[in-house]
C-alpha cells in the first residue's frame, strides 16, 4: 500500500441533531445514510451553479461521537465553515474547523481498506484512488505527496485550484458528474437548477481532460493552443500526463483539421480516461 499525507487538506466537523439533513439541502451529493467505510464526493455551489468548494463527506462512527466530517481544501475551510454557518439558520448543527487537530492521508494500491487509527473511507471518484484517512496530524513531514499527485494525474482526476478555479467552474466542467460528485436524483440544493439544465441539455462543452506530452511538462496556467487559437488552460502535470480545462468542441475541430494541439510549444495528445462517459472528440458518448 502507498500512502501520502495531504497537507493541502483540512477538516470540518458537523455535529448535532441531524447534520446530514442540514447538509442534504445544500450540496450536490446525497449525504443521507452514508454507510460506514464510505464517503460522498460533492460540492457547495453558488446560486449560479459554480463550485464554491468541493469536498468529501465522511460519517463519524457513534463510538467516536457521531456526526459528519468534511474533508476539504485547507485554504477554503475557513470560508466554507462560514458559509455553512450562514446557511444553518435554526438547524441545531455544530460546525467546527478541526484542521489544527486533524488531517487527511491518501492510501492506494491495496486490495482492502487498511486497519488504522482514525476514520477510513473509500474514495468514491475512482476505484484506483483507494481510501482516505482522517486522523491526527502527523508529527513529521511526509515525502510521498508527489507520488499521489502523479497517480491522480495519471487517472485524469481534476484537483480544484490547479485544474479548475473555484468560483469559476461548473460541476460538469470539473467532471464531477462523471466522478460521483453529483446526485441527479436527490432533492433541491443550492445551484441545482443550473446543474440539472446542463445535464439534460448536454451543454457542457468545457471539461478538464487528460493529455499526454512527450518530454518536459507544460507550465501550469498557460494557454492550450489549437489552430492558432486558445482553446483552454493547462493544469497539473506529472510523468508524461497532464490535465487541462479545454473546449472539447474546439479540440475535436483541431483533430479533424489535423491542427497541432500545444501548450508553450509542447505537443499535447488527448488521452481518454477510463471513467469518461461524455462525447469524446471523434467518438460518440457512451450510454450512462
Amino acid at each position: 500500500m502507498q500512502t501520502a499525507f495531504l497537507p493541502e487538506r483540512g477538516v470540518i466537523r458537523l455535529t448535532g441533531e441531524d447534520p446530514a439533513k442540514f447538509l442534504q439541502g445544500l450540496v450536490t451529493c446525497n449525504v443521507e445514510a452514508i454507510p460506514a467505510g464510505e464517503a460522498r464526493f460533492g460540492a457547495l455551489l453558488t446560486p449560479q451553479g459554480k463550485i464554491v468548494a468541493d469536498f468529501f463527506v465522511v460519517p463519524v462512527p457513534e463510538a467516536m461521537g457521531g456526526g459528519l466530517m468534511i474533508d476539504a481544501p485547507r485554504a477554503l475551510v475557513p470560508d466554507l465553515a462560514r458559509k455553512l454557518t450562514f446557511y444553518r439558520l435554526r438547524a441545531k448543527v455544530g460546525i467546527e474547523d478541526q484542521s489544527d487537530q486533524l488531517g487527511v492521508t491518501a492510501l492506494w494500491d491495496a486490495e482492502s481498506a487498511p486497519e488504522t487509527a482514525g476514520i477510513v473511507a473509500r474514495d468514491p471518484r475512482h476505484p484506483a484512488l483507494g481510501w482516505r484517512l482522517i486522523s491526527a496530524l502527523p508529527a513529521t513531514a511526509d515525502p510521498h505527496q508527489a507520488a499521489w499527485q502523479a497517480h491522480r494525474v495519471r487517472l485524469g482526476i481534476p484537483e480544484g485550484g490547479r485544474d479548475f478555479a473555484y468560483g469559476d467552474a461548473f460541476p460538469h466542467e470539473a467532471d464531477m458528474d462523471q466522478l460521483a460528485g453529483v446526485d441527479f436524483a436527490k432533492g433541491c440544493y443550492v445551484g441545482q437548477e443550473v446543474v440539472s439544465r446542463m445535464q439534460h441539455r448536454g451543454t457542457a462543452r468545457t471539461r478538464v481532460v487528460p493529455f499526454a506530452y512527450p518530454d518536459h511538462a507544460p507550465m501550469e496556467g498557460i494557454d492550450v493552443m489549437a489552430g492558432g487559437k486558445a482553446v483552454g488552460t493547462m493544469g497539473s502535470a506529472a510523468g508524461g500526463r497532464a490535465l487541462a480545462k479545454v473546449r472539447l468542441d474546439r479540440i475535436e475541430d483541431a483533430l479533424a483539421a489535423g491542427d497541432a494541439i500545444t501548450a508553450g510549444g509542447i505537443a499535447l495528445t488527448p488521452s481518454k480516461p477510463d471513467w469518461a462517459r461524455f462525447a469524446w472528440p471523434g467518438e460518440v458518448a457512451a450510454t450512462t
